[in-house]
C-alpha cells in the first residue's frame, strides 16, 4: 500500500488524532500564557526575580521530554493529565523570557505619562505596558507553540492524544508494510499543524499590533 493510498483508508482516524493533537497544544498554550505573563509582570521589575523566573523556567526546559513525561506517570497517571502538565512546563520559557523583556522595553516616559494623568499601577499595565510589550509576548507565544507541536508527539508514550499515537505505532511495528507510512502521516501531520498555527499566529499579530510599533 502506497501513502497515498493509506492517507485515504485511515483518513478518519488521522483527522481525530490531528484535532486531538491540536486540541491539546492549544489548551495548554493558553495555560501557559497565562501562567507566564503573569511570572512576568511579576518579577520583570526585580532583576534579580526575572533571572530566576528565566533561570527555572530554563531549567524546566533542559529536562528531556520522554523523561518528563515518565516522571509524572506516577503521579498523574497515564492519558491527558501528563500531557497537560508536561507542555504546559515546557511552554513556559519563552513565554516568561518574551515577557519581562518586553515589559521592561517600555518607554519608561510612556509609563510616567500614564501616571501623570492619574493612572493606577493596574491600570497602566493592561493600558499602557502590556500592550506595548504584546510584540514580543506574541513571538514567545509562537516559539513555544511551535516546540510544543513537536513535543506532544512524546505524549503518546504515557498514552496521550495526538498524533505521536500514529508515530509509536509505525516504530513499533518497523518491518510491517504500514511502518513508514504511519510515522510520516504522523510526522507530516504535526508539520502541518505548525504551519497553520503559525499562519494563525501572523493573522493575529496584523490584527493586534499596531503598525507603527510592528515597524
Amino acid at each position: 500500500m502506497n501513502f497515498w493510498d493509506y492517507l485515504g483508508n485511515r483518513h478518519q482516524q488521522l483527522l481525530q488524532d490531528a484535532y486531538q493533537h491540536a486540541s491539546a497544544v492549544f489548551q495548554c498554550m493558553v495555560v501557559a500564557t497565562v501562567i507566564g505573563v503573569l511570572i512576568g509582570v511579576v518579577t520583570y521589575r526585580s532583576e534579580w526575580a526575572g533571572n530566576l523566573a528565566t533561570t527555572t523556567t530554563s531549567t524546566i526546559l533542559t529536562v528531556p521530554s520522554l523523561a518528563m513525561i515518565g516522571l509524572l506517570i506516577p503521579v498523574a497517571g497515564l492519558g491527558v493529565a501528563p500531557t497537560v502538565i508536561a507542555l504546559t512546563l515546557y511552554g513556559l520559557l519563552p513565554i516568561v523570557r518574551n515577557s519581562i523583556v518586553g515589559l521592561r522595553g517600555v518607554d519608561p516616559s510612556l509609563v510616567d505619562a500614564a501616571k501623570g494623568i492619574g493612572m493606577s499601577r493596574v491600570a497602566r499595565l493592561f493600558k499602557v505596558e502590556l500592550p506595548l510589550a504584546w510584540p514580543p509576548i506574541l513571538t514567545g507565544i509562537r516559539v513555544s507553540t511551535q516546540m510544543l507541536m513537536g513535543i506532544a508527539a512524546i505524549a503518546a508514550y504515557a498514552s496521550g492524544p495526538g498524533l505521536g499515537n500514529e508515530i509509536f505505532r509505525g516504530i513499533g511495528s518497523l518491518g510491517s508494510k504500514n511502518a513508514l507510512n504511519q510515522v510520516l502521516a504522523g510526522t507530516l501531520g504535526i508539520i502541518v499543524l505548525a504551519l497553520l498555527f503559525d499562519a494563525a499566529y501572523v493573522l493575529i499579530g496584523r490584527l493586534t499590533i499596531p503598525r507603527g510599533i510592528r515597524v
